[in-house]
């Protein structure tokens, strides 16, 4: 299982960098749009960060996505 949750936890921050980078945004810019600081948002896309669902919707709202497309593993 806890392998598992890192393997999650890598493939949504590789997913949320990509996504991030494809709108153009840095860390930074990313951050203040989804209400985020930067340094939480470099932790979750390392995969060092296990964020809740709520956090999920907030950072996928932010990137124009739906939460189920954010987190199809």
């Amino acid at each position: 299982m806890a392998n598992t949750n890192k393997q999650f936890l890598g493939f949504l921050g590789k997913k949320i960098r990509a996504e991030r980078e494809k709108l153009g945004l840095s860390q930074e810019e990313f951050g203040k749009k989804s209400g985020f600081h930067r340094t939480y948002i470099g932790m979750i896309e390392r995969g060092e960060k296990n964020i809740t669902v709520g956090n999920m919707l907030k950072l996928a709202t932010a990137l124009n996505m739906e939460l189920k497309e954010m987190i199809d593993f």
